[in-house]
């Protein structure tokens, strides 16, 4: 078949390495035309297809059981809207190579999460997100897209056209169809003062609604065994006055918080009972920091410790309740932590399977080192954070299935409906999409 790869490429893993397959061929388009064209041949033959990504979900989102679709050599004309601040890319395109793209348009993303490895679609479809009380995730920046759905047909969609497709297709878990194309609505270039230092959980909590209103972008970093964290505020501003030197950055993201922090972690993993004090450690180790540098430069940065991660979006108002359970839940468990825990925020939206469906959302997002046990963990928060009313972040672990993920989405039915219409022949079904879609 065209466009398909040798058999030794059909082996496939993703970042963290706690997911894997073998797809029965591995199909890599070079047009719409052609993804359309194997789509066709799948469905006829009863076979699925599986669109992947750069393989940073950590839950089998991207895990198949038949044909794997990589986007990577797909060739659609890049198109930059300066004046309408729109860019229109391949789905398969990175956010890294987006943001470069971007930069040299004078534009950039409205917000970011923390990596930028994903590609564009792996990105939407799972719900990726930054932090900032003003913001929707990356999916709330999608003007139009391109899908093309499980019998084959390519449908071009916004609010204007097929607008219902456009609502579930921004953010649907690859189950509509395969997503070739999109066009994302920018802002003009802009620079963000980095504000990072420690700070004490408690007072962090006490002014919670302070810091995110007066800032642009919070978040922060709650190290176990402590009551220390690591507050981070970005703000919009007019002039990059104050980068940080190479040689701080260097020090910062690449040695401490890869190199010796990696170290650490896998000495807490061979010594557990010196998790607690390497937690303290390390939250004493990250000093203030104030610097300015370009948006997307200031979002992102490295990570290259393995970890495991679980992250639940929480009606804003749980939040205390849900990190008081959290820190009784680490105390008890019969193993240690070793990585701290991460709290942002974003705005409401209105896609249907969006973790900030109608409310304004704090998330939590709990991590474990490799090689470490961590199901205990994160099941336990899971229990916590769905009583609180919690969804789970669709690219990261957890346990929830179509029976108790329904009543968390007013739109679950009609997307149900859209995904029989779309894909009537399961084209796109996987045991995961099985297990959370039903």
């Amino acid at each position: 078949m065209a466009g398909t790869a040798p058999a030794d490429a059909a082996t496939w893993s993703n970042w963290a390495g706690n997911q894997h397959s073998v797809a029965t061929a591995v199909l890599r388009p070079s047009s719409i035309v052609e993804v359309a064209e194997q789509v066709r041949s799948a469905a006829a033959t009863g076979e699925r297809i599986r669109p992947v990504g750069s393989g940073h979900s950590f839950t089998s989102v991207a895990v198949g059981d038949g044909r794997r679709m990589d986007l990577t050599r797909l060739a659609i004309d890049v198109r930059v809207d300066v004046d309408q601040r729109l860019v229109t890319v391949p789905a398969g395109m990175t956010l890294r190579g987006l943001n470069a793209l971007l930069a040299s348009h004078q534009l950039a993303l409205p917000n970011l999460g923390d990596i930028d490895a994903q590609t564009v679609a792996g990105a939407i479809s799972t719900g990726t997100h930054g932090t900032g009380a003003a913001y929707g995730g990356l999916a709330t920046f999608v003007e139009a897209l391109t899908l093309v759905t499980g019998t084959g047909e390519v449908l071009h969609c916004s609010t204007e056209e097929h607008p219902e497709v456009f609502e579930a297709a921004r953010l649907s878990l690859g189950a509509l169809g395969v997503l070739v194309e999109v066009t994302l609505r920018c802002v003009d270039a802009f620079v963000l003062r980095a504000h990072e230092r420690p700070a004490v959980l408690d007072s962090v909590l006490a002014d919670l609604p302070g810091l995110v209103d007066r800032h642009d972008h919070v978040e922060f970093f709650w190290f176990p065994y402590t009551d220390r964290v690591q507050l981070k505020a970005n703000d919009r501003v007019a002039t990059d006055d104050r980068p940080l030197p190479g040689w701080r950055r260097w020090l910062d993201d690449d040695f401490l918080a890869n190199t010796v922090f990696a170290g650490a972690c896998r000495l807490g993993r061979a010594v557990p009972a010196l998790a607690p004090g390497i937690s303290a450690f390390s939250a004493r180790a990250l000093s203030e920091r104030v610097y300015t540098g370009r948006s997307d430069t200031v979002f992102c940065s490295p990570r290259r410790v393995r970890f495991l991660e679980m992250e639940y979006a929480l009606p804003r108002a749980a939040l205390p309740d849900a990190l008081d359970a959290l820190r009784r839940i680490i105390d008890g468990l019969p193993f240690k932590v070793l990585f701290p825990v991460e709290v942002r925020f974003t705005a409401a939206d209105q896609i249907w399977l969006s973790h900030s469906y109608g409310r304004e959302s704090a998330y939590v997002a709990v991590h474990q080192y490799v090689g470490m046990p961590y199901e205990p963990y994160f099941r336990a928060f899971e229990e916590v954070a769905t009583g609180l009313g919690g969804r789970p972040h669709w690219g990261k672990l957890h346990w929830r299935d179509a029976a108790s993920l329904a009543p968390a989405y007013p739109r679950w039915h009609d997307f149900q409906a859209l995904r029989t219409r779309l894909d009537p022949a399961g084209t796109f079904t996987t045991p995961h999409l099985t297990t959370l879609l039903g």
